[in-house]
């Protein structure tokens, strides 16, 4: 991971109960979903995720029951086989990764599914998502995984 990334993220993890307090306060904010939109913009210019991956490294996205049957279809495999080889139902009910990191990450962090790739993959990092105020928690948690949030954050925090 490129020594800025990780820095960002070290930041993070040193100020997480800050954070995470600060994120607490935000909900109900106005012109919440503008900054965090402005933020995402603006880290994504300085960001390029194929240097880090590191939400494809340590996390698990969720797989609704379109992404297995694309991916399965993708893979020319049955949607039963997609699940019993690759997944297993989290504590919160939801269709998740046997392991970290990503089966499908390739070597160069490039995704061999990327074009049939997961919801949640596609919209990940959601920071440039509608009603922010109801995502703050998954944002506190994604500022430990992804140097883009946590300068988001950090700089909408200025």
């Amino acid at each position: 991971m490129n020594e800025e990334y990780r820095k960002w993220l070290d930041r993070a993890k040193t100020e997480k109960k800050v954070n995470q307090k600060w994120l607490k306060q935000q909900k109900g904010q106005k012109n919440l979903d503008e900054k965090f939109h402005t933020k995402h913009q603006e880290a994504f210019e300085k960001i390029d995720c194929l240097q880090c991956a590191n939400c494809c490294k340590t996390t698990s996205p969720i797989f609704r029951d379109v992404d297995i049957h694309r991916i399965a279809q993708h893979l020319r495999v049955k949607p039963s086989q997609f699940t019993e080889q690759y997944l297993h139902i989290d504590e919160d009910g939801d269709w998740v990764l046997n392991q970290s990191p990503c089966l499908f990450l390739q070597e160069d962090n490039t995704c061999r599914i990327y074009e049939h790739r997961p919801k949640a993959c596609r919209e990940y990092p959601h920071t440039d998502r509608k009603n922010m105020s109801q995502i703050l928690d998954m944002t506190y948690r994604n500022t430990l995984v992804c140097p883009a949030v946590a300068w988001i954050v950090q700089a909408i925090k200025l």
